[in-house]
């Protein structure tokens, strides 16, 4: 898209909401695009973007592609949803203003120098310019937002990109995660805990008091927020607000304001905010209204199963902005590797290097694996008591990140985010017998379809998993017998200059 002269340039240190992150990618060429046609919420809308940008696990074919605005929903007059923002670790790269490839180091050390969100006025809080109270006759969650259903299996319409604000109720401190939020009727939510995460226990806590948990969902943020939300403990431990690294990452804090019907935040220039409570000793099945047995789809690439007993959350209102945009995603798709993948990236590296310093190059939460299963490290063997340390670093990213299910091991020679490349190293590198670690036993993620001890009887129960090491580095004495073959190092772009486009970094 090219800019005319009227048009002031974006930078990624400009951003402070989504409509300036559109703005920034609007500058670039195929990274945005529009559509007036309409689209049916109902499983189109999801089956539109596989083919344009979904990427990741979705089945094939699909690709990676623009972030798409869908501008005609069919059945909500005036309403705008945006699918794929995060869809491109290229995409990324420039929302945070950032090289692609070091990514991991500029979040590792955004974690490393947080900056606390700051409190405002509700006259400086755009997400409030319209409200909705729930106790309005009228009011009813299911015609007010289009939430999309991704399949037609699905449980029901989902907010996929609803970043929860809770609180702890002993403590008082407060946590971002996103969840799985399932439209149960006019003003309920269903919503999926994974057991251990932070929000989980201050649910558990206000239930063993027999009170409501206050929560906000907030949606259609700064990529910044996402992408920061998304760090797991122990990278992140109880207490820690990861709202203050996505102050890190644009060097200012992030605005909150209190909601207007519950007590908590919301964050001030979100588009849209779902103010309510998880109640307490309430449950209900996700699919009671559908009994498809499913969920949505899940990272792995598969349709979860429908949960039976979810936690309820009753809506107390929705605020959102003048011609709010409601941001979701494929949950298979390439999205969900750059907000999950690039915390953990960021998470093994800052482990690695604190134990092993200057060794670990760099890392890549891979894209099969959804940003959770599958890390492929880069590692330099300096010297001869270098070797055996890439197992160390494994085994160093498999405890940091035990939601990791497979790591492979390349030497510095061999570009991590290059498909090809790895695979040549393990072709080559990679002998089974000697260069595999298995650990056995050990628990995985509950996405994960083959952790069951019907698929393997190694496995006692549902969820632990056999984590596996590939050694595709050249043994440390034997690396002059592996040197890649030394082309000339010249500039292409004199003899071929329209297949070169300017550097978008330096």
């Amino acid at each position: 898209m090219k800019k005319s002269s009227e048009t002031v340039d974006v930078q990624a240190s400009d951003i402070n909401d989504l409509r300036s992150a559109i703005a920034l990618l609007q500058q670039h060429s195929g990274q945005y695009i529009e559509t007036d046609h309409q689209v049916d919420p109902h499983a189109e809308l999801a089956g539109v973007y596989r083919h344009i940008g979904a990427g990741g696990t979705v089945k094939r074919p699909t690709r990676i592609g623009p972030a798409m605005m869908f501008n005609n929903i069919k059945g909500y007059a005036g309403s705008r949803v945006l699918v794929g923002v995060h869809a491109s670790r290229e995409r990324a790269g420039l929302l945070l203003g950032c090289a692609p490839e070091k990514l991991a180091f500029h979040m590792g050390n955004a974690v490393k120098n947080p900056i606390q969100p700051v409190t405002v006025s509700a006259d400086r809080a755009l997400c409030q310019e319209q409200v909705f109270r729930a106790d309005d006759p009228d009011f009813d969650l299911r015609t007010l937002l289009p939430a999309p259903t991704n399949t037609e299996i699905d449980a029901g319409p989902f907010f996929c990109l609803g970043l929860v604000l809770a609180s702890d109720p002993q403590e008082g401190h407060s946590d971002v995660t996103i969840h799985r939020l399932c439209v149960q009727g006019r003003d309920e939510l269903s919503m999926f805990l994974a057991a251990g995460r932070h929000i989980e226990v201050f649910r558990q806590k206000a239930e063993a008091a027999g009170k409501p948990l206050p929560v906000t969902i907030n949606m259609g943020l700064d990529p910044a927020i996402y992408i920061g939300a998304c760090f797991e403990a122990p990278t992140t431990p109880f207490g820690f607000d990861e709202l203050s690294v996505a102050g890190a990452l644009r060097n200012r804090p992030v605005e909150l304001v209190d909601a207007l019907t519950v007590a908590q935040k919301s964050i001030a220039r979100a588009e849209i905010v779902i103010e309510g409570e998880i109640l307490p000793h309430v449950r209900v099945a996700e699919d009671q209204h559908t009994h498809t047995g499913h969920a949505m789809p899940e990272f792995p690439g598969y349709c979860g199963d429908a949960n039976p007993s979810l936690p309820v959350i009753k809506v107390k209102a929705v605020t959102m902005r003048h011609h709010a945009i409601l941001q979701t995603l494929v949950g298979p798709g390439e999205e969900h590797t750059t907000l999950a993948g690039i915390p953990t990236e960021a998470s093994i590296f800052n482990a690695v290097e604190a134990a092993i310093p200057g060794f670990l190059q760099n890392v890549y939460a891979h894209t099969a694996g959804g940003g959770k299963f599958l890390a492929v490290l880069q590692v330099k063997k300096r010297q001869a008591t270098d070797e055996g340390r890439q197992g160390q670093a494994a085994l160093i990213a498999l405890a940091t990140y035990y939601e990791l299910k497979n790591v492979i091991l390349v030497d510095e020679d061999v570009d991590p985010f290059d498909s090809d490349d790895v695979m040549w190293a393990m072709s080559t590198r990679y002998q089974g017998d000697v260069s595999t670690t298995f650990l056995p036993g050990i628990r995985g993620h509950q996405l994960d379809p083959s952790q069951m001890p019907d698929y393997s009887p190694s496995i006692r129960a549902r969820g632990i998993s056999c984590k596996t090491i590939f050694d595709c580095t050249v043994p440390y004495d034997l690396k002059e017998r592996f040197v890649r073959a030394p082309f000339k190092d010249v500039d292409p772009r004199p003899f071929a200059p329209q297949l070169f486009t300017p550097q978008l970094f330096e």
